[in-house]
């Protein structure tokens, strides 16, 4: 690899077709958070050791869309925005590890390449699907953000729909939910291309925001749906109890 640039595929001379820029990278985004309690043996599934399931409300799930810009230090992406805006939809769930309790993304899609390439790297695991959810303006008929507003989003993949939901906001809130609300322990993992060797990337690791910033958190009341599909299991995660809606706004960093 000597004399080739970038920080990830593909190396070349200069750096510049490199699908993802060196951190530090930022964020602005509008997020819609559902939360709901499911059976926890399915949570529990989803945990691989050491991982176990959390002492408090371990069937808590958070199913959360963003809408993002994102860019490298320079800022240079929000000027050309193909290369800044991309959505995506997760499922959290939280689990405990040497007596801490950590947030956990057990399924994300999202709509472009380089978002998959930057999760996949920091442990998410992504997939291509189609996001989308109502964008708040203070002028015409969308919502404003204020007590009433009604947001959609819907999520799909492989032509199937895996979820939509429609969340009305009620009143101000002190927080954007608690599932979400930890550092993420998350495996990064990648089989050897030696056939029998197992894998050869192997790591747990704790990740979180270098820096956050965030407006007004609201808070609401959802109606979510999750449908059956052949090659995705978030239908598994069964609502059997919601718990409550957010909206916020907000800003970070991941370095």
């Amino acid at each position: 690899m000597t004399g080739l640039r970038g920080y990830f595929h593909p190396k070349t001379a200069t750096g510049a077709s490199s699908l993802v820029p060196s951190p530090p990278w930022r964020y602005s985004g509008d997020l819609l958070t559902v939360e709901y309690r499911t059976d926890p043996a399915r949570v529990r599934e989803l945990l691989p050791e050491p991982l176990e399931l959390a002492d408090d409300d371990p069937g808590a799930v958070a199913l959360i869309w963003a809408d993002w810009q994102s860019c490298s230090t320079s800022g240079q992406e929000l000027l050309d925005p193909v290369r800044a805006q991309y959505k995506e939809a997760f499922a959290v769930v939280r689990c405990r590890f040497r007596g801490r309790t950590y947030s956990r993304c057990v399924h994300i899609w999202v709509d472009k390449d380089f978002a998959i390439a930057r999760g996949l790297h920091q442990g998410y695991p992504k997939k291509l699907g189609s996001i989308h959810q109502t964008r708040p303006h203070p002028y015409g008929p969308a919502p404003r953000i204020e007590a009433g507003a009604r947001f959609g989003a819907t999520l799909a993949s492989a032509d199937r729909r895996l979820a939509q939901a429609v969340v009305t906001l009620r009143e101000p809130s002190g927080s954007g939910g608690f599932v979400n609300a930890h550092p993420m322990a998350h495996h990064r993992w990648l089989p050897s291309i030696e056939k029998g060797k197992g894998l050869a990337l192997d790591e747990l690791i704790e990740s979180g925001a270098a820096s956050f910033e965030g407006g007004r958190a609201w808070v609401g009341d959802a109606e979510l749906e999750l449908f059956e599909a052949p090659t995705e299991e978030l239908a598994r995660l069964e609502v059997r109890e919601p718990i409550a809606a957010y909206y916020r706004q907000v800003g970070v960093v991941w370095d």
